[in-house]
């Protein structure tokens, strides 16, 4: 008799809601956070995706731009590209790319990461959606009532602002 190996998610929602960027008007996930929550080096992850490049057209998948990884990178902060880390710019993968690399990374692991991974994006939308209704009924009670609220219903509607694109002029925090 053969004992089946329980998979451990190693990631709560929360988890991998911070390793979600807003990037080029995508929500994506660094190659690198995905190998760790795959539990396999960044280097075999995207030796897979090269394998099966065609399953990763330029929506699903992209290389992030100089600019662009040095944003991230003061965000997130990580060493430069060359001291000890890694050679290349990073791959940024989309919801529907992190979908595709279920099929191209088939262990127990991968599937439970994966389905970790969807119902967090699922998650992000609803909350999307339920932000656009909430400023939708704070729009309809502005019109509703007079002046005097004026000012709570520009703090409300601040609060529900999108959040923005990373910004490359990011001032970091720290060092």
């Amino acid at each position: 008799m053969t004992r089946k190996k329980k998979v451990i998610v190693p990631a709560s929602h929360q988890i991998i809601e911070n390793m979600i960027y807003f990037i080029r008007g995508h929500k994506v996930m660094l190659d690198s956070d995905l190998a760790l929550l795959y539990g396999v080096e960044t280097k075999r992850l995207n030796e897979q995706v090269k394998r099966n490049i065609k399953r990763f057209p330029s929506d699903f998948m992209f290389r992030l731009t100089e600019k662009e990884e040095e944003s991230l990178r003061s965000q997130i902060a990580t060493s430069k590209l060359g001291s000890g880390g890694r050679r290349n710019l990073p791959y940024v993968f989309t919801e529907q790319g992190v979908s595709m690399l279920s099929s191209v990374l088939n262990s127990d692991r991968a599937i439970q990461v994966n389905i970790a991974i969807m119902r967090t994006f699922t998650s992000l939308r609803g909350m999307i959606a339920h932000h656009k209704e909430l400023l939708r009924k704070i729009e309809g009670m502005e019109k509703k009532y007079d002046g005097q609220f004026q000012v709570v219903f520009a703090a409300l509607k601040e609060l529900l602002k999108k959040p923005k694109e990373s910004k490359i002029n990011k001032t970091p925090i720290g060092f």
